[in-house]
Parts: C-alpha cells; structure tokens; sequence
C-alpha cells in the first residue's frame, strides 16, 4: 500500500512539468461531416465569430495550440446549436489529435476541430 501510494505521489508531482504553454490563436479551420449525404465541408472561423453548417451555428470561443508550434495539436473551445432547437446541442473543448475525447452528440451532423489559424 506504501508503495501504491508513494507512486501516486510522485504521478501527481509529475503532471505540472508535463503541462504545456499554449498560445492563442486567431481563429480555427474545422471539418463538418453530414452523415446523410456523406457531404464534407471544411470552414474558416475567426474566434469570436460563427459559422453555419447545415443547420448547426458554430462559435468558436478560442483556439490554442502549443507555444512556438502553430502547426502542433490544436484544442478548441466551441458552442454548437441547431436552427430551431432551443438551447445548447455541444459546449466545451475539442481536441483535434483526439475527436472522439469531447465529441458533439448529433444523429446527422459531426464536427471537429483540424488546426488553429495563426493570420
């Protein structure tokens, strides 16, 4: 048991080293999937701004990625609603090296976060 905990410790001790410094992005290129018609479309959104796919209206909040490495993994904070449906369908971060770690919930529509945009 004194070891278990004595590596649950040292784990813990670890995880602020392995924490990475982030810089904010202007924006984020995203890809929707309609599931019915197998239609793909890549968009452009500025933080702060929205996007329409289908029926969905995308906010994207910000975009961060690893500071120095625009190109590195990016995460995104978005709001997903639908026209016509009240309330919130997705709010929270997507990771783009792991989708389906905070995925949106639709029965149609997928979206997922590729990069940030740095201009």
């Amino acid at each position: 048991m004194k070891h278990l905990l004595a590596g649950l410790w040292l784990m813990a001790l670890a995880l602020p080293a392995a924490a990475q410094e982030t810089s904010n992005a202007s924006g984020a290129v995203l890809r929707g999937l309609d599931t019915f018609n197998g239609h793909v479309t890549d968009m452009q959104v500025a933080a702060g701004e929205s996007v329409q796919f289908g029926r969905l209206n995308i906010v994207l909040r910000e975009c961060r990625y690893p500071a120095g490495n625009p190109s590195g993994d990016a995460f995104a904070s978005l709001e997903i609603s639908q026209q016509g449906r009240a309330g919130v369908l997705f709010s929270g971060w997507m990771v783009a090296s792991s989708p389906a770690l905070n995925a949106m919930e639709h029965p149609r529509y997928d979206v997922w976060v590729l990069r940030c945009t740095t201009s």
